[in-house]
């Protein structure tokens, strides 16, 4: 029976990982087509990444410009509308755009008496707006989750790590299982 149990979960640990995956990207590519009413599987998901990629080809010109800008200014005018678009768009700008503000690792220690260490990211060097002229901004991301929190630290704590950001992300976000 031990053999039975250990190469069950075995298994799990293989399979359940590539379930998701597949599954969820499954989930996704079937959304992208039914909305786009098209009957063969997949080409959603293909006319989805040219039509992004045509925008961001588009946005260099000066017409085109205008009219983002404007929709901008009625979605960051929107009560509602505004907070998700807002944190929308800054999370996409700090993971790909021109601030990516997920670029330098640091390890911070937080409770110097456990000697307990926490891998994060600063992501912004001045808030002397808050009257924190001796701290910074570093972003923790939690384990299995597209969350985390965001701890304003004093500058001695916080040690830069000589890894490449996205190893660490994937470090931190794996629960220390895969990346560095």
């Amino acid at each position: 029976m031990n053999f039975l149990i250990k190469n069950f979960l075995r298994g799990l640990v293989i399979v359940v990982p590539i379930a998701v995956t597949v599954y969820v990207f499954y989930a996704i590519f079937t959304k992208i087509d039914q909305l786009l009413g098209l009957p063969v599987r997949g080409v959603g998901f293909l006319v989805t990444i040219l039509l992004v990629i045509l925008i961001g080809v588009l946005t260099g010109n000066i017409f085109v410009k205008r009219v983002f800008h404007l929709m901008e200014k009625v979605f960051t005018k929107a009560p509602f509308v505004k907070t998700v678009y807002s944190a929308i768009k800054d999370l996409i700008e700090a993971l790909v755009g021109d601030k990516k503000s997920f670029n330098r690792p640091v390890m911070v220690l937080l409770y110097p008496a456990a000697d307990a260490r926490v891998l994060g990211f600063i992501t912004r060097e001045d808030l002397s707006a808050l009257g924190l002229l001796d701290h910074v901004a570093v972003y923790f991301p939690q384990s299995y989750a597209f969350a985390g929190r965001l701890l304003l630290v004093a500058r001695d704590r916080v040690i830069p790590v000589g890894t490449d950001a996205s190893r660490t992300l994937a470090f931190i976000v794996s629960g220390g299982v895969s990346g560095l």
